[in-house]
C-alpha cells in the first residue's frame, strides 16, 4: 500500500472515531511524539488514541489535508476541533504530522503544533498568561502522561 494511502486510512479512521483502524496503521515497533504527550511507544500510542476518542464523547471533528509521501516518509496537516473536557472550552488545533514507514506501516509519527496557542484556547487566561513558559508546558505534558498512565492501568 502506498504511504499516502496509509496516512489517508489513518486520518479517515480518526475522523470516524475508529481507534482500532487507526492503531492497525502502526508498525509493531512504532513510536509517536507530540508536544502534549512527549514520546510514546506503540502500546502507549494505541492507548492514547483510544483514550482521546473515548473522552471526546463524539464532540471531536477531525479534518486532514496536504497528504504527501515518498517511499520512506510522509506528512499531512490535520485540524482537530473539540471541547477540552477539563475546562469545557472549544479548541481548534492545527497539527503538522510527519511520518516514517516500515513494511507499509507507520514506524515514526511526530505531531507538531503550537502548544502556547493550544493552551490559550484550552486553558483560557491561565494558558494566555503562562502557556508560553516551560513550566506550564512541562505541566501540560506531565498531566497528559499521568492521564494516559491511569487510563492504561484501568484498561489493561
Amino acid at each position: 500500500m502506498e504511504n499516502s494511502a496509509v496516512i489517508t486510512r489513518f486520518y479517515t479512521a480518526f475522523s470516524n472515531s475508529d481507534a482500532i483502524e487507526m492503531i492497525s496503521c502502526y508498525h509493531d515497533e512504532a513510536v509517536f511524539e507530540d508536544p502534549a504527550f512527549g514520546k510514546l511507544n506503540r502500546k502507549e500510542v494505541a492507548a492514547m488514541w483510544k483514550m482521546l476518542l473515548e473522552r471526546s464523547k463524539g464532540n471531536l471533528k477531525v479534518a486532514f489535508k496536504d497528504v504527501v509521501s515518498d517511499e520512506n516518509s510522509g506528512a499531512a496537516t490535520w485540524i482537530a476541533t473539540y471541547i477540552f473536557s477539563q475546562t469545557n472550552r472549544k479548541v481548534v488545533n492545527t497539527i503538522h504530522a510527519e511520518f516514517e514507514f516500515k513494511d507499509g506501516l507507520i514506524l515514526k509519527h511526530k505531531d507538531n503544533f503550537d502548544i502556547y496557542k493550544w493552551s490559550k484556547q484550552a486553558l483560557g487566561w491561565k494558558g494566555f498568561l503562562l502557556g508560553w513558559t516551560p513550566f506550564m508546558q512541562n505541566g501540560i505534558q506531565q498531566n497528559a502522561k499521568k492521564a494516559l498512565s491511569n487510563y492504561m492501568q484501568k484498561n489493561a
